[in-house]
């Protein structure tokens, strides 16, 4: 490997990517949902690593589901993804679902990928070079997905994971939908939390659009967590959970993971997982 690539941390500034922007072996993936696709600006070379259409499994009756390692292999391999390269994930909101982009990618066993801080918002307010137009094909890469158990759990390891004296489980919805006061943006769900659950919205690990310092991300953990070192993350459909996970490695954590079908599948009346609402006291109250 370059070692000019050699990632400083799960997390790099416009800095560091716009010196290496082009460099052999250096993959940019434009990881945005929702309104943010199809902006019609990108970072020059990147393609689209797309979570709400070909990154996602639509087999199951949940969004953003993680796909097999046949498909994910398939599609990595279609963007250029060889095994060698060193991946960089943005989005168009700032941090938002490149994390997301960045854990699936761990979970199937590629290490070199980091998250461009500030994403396409602090490209642009850097003034960096920008390009429209649909990308240019890519040379099939030679990637091979290696599944890696842990970084996705399902909902009976959050259920463990509840009961679990050293284990913590976040929330990084709104904490209006924590409580219940607010209703939930996909039909059918009920409002609520998991019992014993922990409310950490995903806006309070950023400030302006980018992570937080690791001493201040340690300090919101930490305020919450109190001595649980085993963190679990839940969200909507599994994206801003990523954000969470990606703030409790910077914090120092290990092994953090995320609950895929998150609110998504428990919130699902036919699921008949426990749900309560309103205020939390004591540990977990956020």
């Amino acid at each position: 490997m370059d070692e000019n690539l050699r990632l400083p941390g799960p997390l790099v500034g416009t800095d560091w990517l716009a010196e290496r922007l082009g460099a052999p072996g250096l993959l940019v993936f434009d990881a945005s949902v929702g309104v943010h696709r199809d902006a019609g600006q990108r970072i020059p070379g990147a393609r689209p690593f797309d979570i709400d259409g070909a990154l996602s499994d639509h087999s199951v009756p949940l969004p953003h589901a993680m796909p097999d390692a046949a498909r994910f292999t398939d599609e990595l391999r279609a963007l250029g993804l060889r095994t060698g390269d060193t991946v960089v994930v943005y989005d168009g909101a700032g941090v938002y679902s490149s994390p997301r982009a960045r854990w699936m990618l761990r979970a199937m066993g590629f290490d070199r990928v980091t998250v461009l801080d500030g994403g396409l918002p602090g490209w642009v307010a850097a003034a960096l070079p920008l390009e429209g137009g649909a990308p240019g094909a890519a040379e099939r890469g030679d990637f091979t997905a290696v599944p890696r158990p842990g970084l996705f759990v399902g909902a009976e390891e959050v259920v463990a994971a509840l009961a679990d004296p050293a284990a913590a489980v976040f929330d990084a919805r709104a904490r209006e939908r924590f409580l219940g006061t607010a209703p939930e943006p996909r039909a059918g769900l009920r409002g609520g939390h998991m019992p014993g659950a922990v409310s950490l919205p995903f806006g309070e690990v950023l400030r302006g659009g980018r992570m937080r310092p690791a001493a201040e991300l340690r300090a919101v953990f930490g305020a919450l967590a109190g001595d649980r070192a085993r963190l679990y993350l839940s969200c909507g459909s599994g994206v801003t959970a990523c954000v969470l996970a990606l703030g409790a490695e910077l914090a120092g954590y290990s092994g953090p993971a995320v609950y895929d079908g998150s609110w998504s599948e428990w919130g699902l009346p036919s699921q008949g997982r426990p749900v309560v609402t309103g205020p939390v006291t004591g540990p977990g109250s956020g």
